[in-house]
């Protein structure tokens, strides 16, 4: 049986301004960093993608290194667009990015042109599209200028192979010249996209200031930093979990008694608001009206709609404001 989206799918959830642009994206999107890729079950994250479009999620968020192995991300969404999606294509926002190593040699990494431009021809073709609507450099290159990176993505704008242009993982300092230089050549930046969540805060040092000023929108990744803000971990480390893996960005660790102390502090705020801790990270973000959508991964789609459900309340009272920071500063 075809796919039919709902016909209800744009009451689902509120839209947010992406900076002072005008596009408008879900207050939560969809990554697809993990649990889309070769080794993943394809019924699984298809009924996902469909699940979050029939939700009102319109953005879905790769990248060409999403896997693995890198490319089966992009390559398993463009089937599945082909097969679901096609006749929404003009519905949907579709970002990837390039930067991570990709392929072997000098030319499968960083942010030259060179690379850059190759990469989005490759991604394009995995996903059978024409253009994507936002392009990222991925990281920035310490031993490339940066106005040659950021040429090659005015380059690719022009070219029409990607509607807007991004920056992810860039300092303050970085994404003020990065900023700059897309002026002068006349394709703004649209939206950065940082590691940020409740333990993760490295962009209130500067960063945050700068995209409001620049009125670029933020994205951030890793909302619930690996799983750590679940209550997968309130009273340890289970033997089914990330971080009990040798391999992984989550690592055992990390997870101390100091740690597991402010997850359990945290959780019993979120139970008191009627939420999850999960829940109560994304919304926390979503506080700051310079965020424009908050990435979300899911292996299924019972974790998709518990994440979906944190917009059922969003506000904080300055009570519970400066009871999460204690935590967080303890």
């Amino acid at each position: 049986m075809n796919y039919q989206a709902k016909s209800d799918r744009y009451q689902q959830l509120p839209y947010r301004r992406c900076g002072n642009s005008g596009l408008l994206l879900p207050a939560i999107s969809l990554g697809l960093w993990h649990n889309f890729g070769g080794v993943d079950v394809y019924e699984t994250y298809r009924d996902v993608l469909r699940v979050a479009f029939d939700r009102g999620v319109t953005h879905f968020d790769l990248a060409n290194n999403y896997g693995p192995p890198p490319g089966s991300a992009e390559e398993n969404f463009g089937r599945i667009l082909k097969q679901d999606f096609a006749a929404y294509r003009d519905e949907l926002i579709i970002s990837t990015k390039a930067g991570y190593r990709m392929w072997d040699g000098p030319y499968g990494e960083w942010g030259s042109k060179k690379y850059l431009v190759s990469s989005l021809d490759q991604s394009l073709r995995r996903m059978g599209l024409d253009y994507v609507d936002i392009f990222y450099s991925h990281r920035p290159d310490p031993d490339t200028p940066l106005e040659e990176t950021m040429g090659a993505l005015d380059l690719i704008v022009r070219q029409g192979k990607a509607l807007y242009a991004g920056i992810s993982n860039y300092t303050a300092e970085q994404t003020t010249r990065a900023v700059a230089i897309l002026k002068r050549l006349g394709t703004p930046c649209l939206i950065h996209q940082p590691k940020y969540s409740m333990l993760e805060r490295w962009v209130e040092g500067g960063l945050m200031d700068v995209l409001g000023q620049e009125g670029i929108g933020c994205i951030p990744f890793s909302p619930l930093a690996q799983g750590l803000l679940t209550d997968k971990y309130l009273k340890g480390i289970p033997a089914d979990s990330r971080a009990a893996k040798p391999h992984g960005f989550l690592q055992a660790s990390a997870i101390t008694e100091g740690v597991i102390s402010k997850l359990q502090q945290l959780n019993a705020i979120a139970e008191k608001r009627n939420q999850s801790l999960a829940q109560m990270a994304l919304a926390w973000l979503l506080k700051d009206p310079r965020v424009t959508s908050v990435l979300i991964g899911a292996s299924r789609t019972t974790q998709l709609l518990d994440s979906l459900a944190c917009l059922n309340n969003l506000a904080f009272s300055a009570e519970e404001l400066a009871d999460i920071e204690r935590i967080l500063g303890q």
